[in-house]
């Protein structure tokens, strides 16, 4: 029973942490293309050209490696959790 506590709460907590990272690292993301935006267009007003661009980027960035990395957020505890339990219980 209390290894389905722990692995209950263990995800619930691990889903947190998980969505915080993304959401951090897709703001991070979104900055450094507004960023790059105005300094390919300096002194440029076109909000919507911007946005776009930004937009654009951010797909590629769904796309790309860093969102699947993220989930390792979930693999990492869980193989550390798995063998710990295993070297625990080889005696």
């Amino acid at each position: 029973m209390g290894l389905v506590r722990l692995v209950i709460f263990g995800f619930i907590g691990l889903s947190i942490i998980y969505f915080a990272i993304s959401i951090y690292s897709r703001s991070l993301r979104r900055e450094k293309l507004e960023d790059i935006w105005a300094e390919e267009n300096p002194g440029s007003d076109d909000m919507e050209a911007r946005a776009d661009y930004v937009d654009k980027g951010i797909e590629e960035y769904n796309t790309g490696f860093r969102p699947k990395l993220i989930l390792l957020v979930y693999v990492v505890p869980a193989v550390i959790v798995i063998a710990t339990l295993v070297v625990t219980n080889w005696n």
